[in-house]
């Protein structure tokens, strides 16, 4: 190595040849984002008869280190949605920005005015129902998105599940991917969720019909027992989640739940596990 302290780190010209600095141009072609780096796992959701019930947990793990865990993976959109990513962070971060500013512009547009009453010359405050944005326009807005960005080879590397009421004020669930692909189903989830709690909420909303049967409380204990499902066999999770509840009310978000402490107690009567005397 050349110890010189102008040219500390590089390898001797005399020796090797000259530097080959190529890789630091600036002039080629534009480079997108070819993989997530800081991920999120699983988010979850199911109907029940007045909304829905949505859960992630708050962990973003930076390949397999669990490095960040206090990352809040659900974030509501004016009182009326709700909006769980599954993902790159980052990408997550971007489009939480987005969605704040179409959200700021969707409250000065949909604002309440002063208007003139027929009766006498005094003005009266007339508020226009909020949030003309619903949860059905919201996630064709964010599929068009997702499949712009697709579309350009820039993709935004998440899976994003959004839940609320449609323009019936009936509840709305659906996906949509990185590539613009959208679905909708009375429990959607993103992740190994797709194999490990999607099964469990089959059982009690495998269909519309089956989803209206069930309470709110019926639903928040079978996503409860999914984030333990989940916490027990996906290495990239978290005991502690985030759970929303979106109805005709507005949306209830409790950001730091957590699953029974001790969970891995039961792991010192197993014949096997740790310095047990068989």
């Amino acid at each position: 190595m050349d110890h010189r302290p102008q040219a500390w780190g590089r390898p001797r010209d005399d020796v090797y040849g000259a530097y080959d600095a190529s890789y630091l141009q600036t002039t080629g072609p534009k480079t997108a984002t070819q993989a997530p780096v800081v991920t999120g796992t699983s988010v979850i959701a199911i109907k029940f008869k007045d909304g829905v019930v949505m859960a992630a947990d708050n962990l973003a793990s930076y390949g397999s280190l669990a490095r960040f865990t206090d990352v809040k993976r659900l974030r509501p959109f004016l009182s009326t949605s709700i909006v769980g990513f599954g993902g790159d962070v980052s990408d997550m971060q971007f489009l939480d920005r987005h969605l704040n500013e179409l959200a700021i512009d969707e409250a000065y547009e949909h604002d309440h005015a002063e208007t003139p009453s027929p009766s006498d010359d005094s003005t009266t405050t007339t508020q226009p129902p909020r949030g003309q944005l619903n949860a059905a326009n919201l996630h064709k807005y964010l599929s068009k998105l997702m499949y712009r960005r697709r579309s350009d080879f820039d993709p935004l590397w998440n899976q994003i599940l959004v839940a609320g009421l449609d323009s019936a004020s009936k509840p709305f669930l659906a996906s949509v991917d990185l590539r613009g692909t959208t679905f909708s189903s009375p429990s959607l989830a993103t992740g190994f969720g797709a194999m490990l709690a999607q099964p469990i909420m089959r059982r009690f909303a495998a269909t519309e019909e089956d989803a209206a049967k069930l309470t709110r409380e019926q639903a928040v204990d079978v996503v409860k027992e999914c984030m333990k499902v989940l916490f027990y066999r996906d290495a990239r999770s978290l005991d502690r989640y985030s759970l929303a509840v979106v109805t005709k009310d507005g949306v209830e978000l409790r950001e730091d739940e957590q699953l029974e402490k001790q969970s891995w107690a039961f792991a010192e009567r197993i014949r096997g596990y740790g310095t047990q005397t068989v």
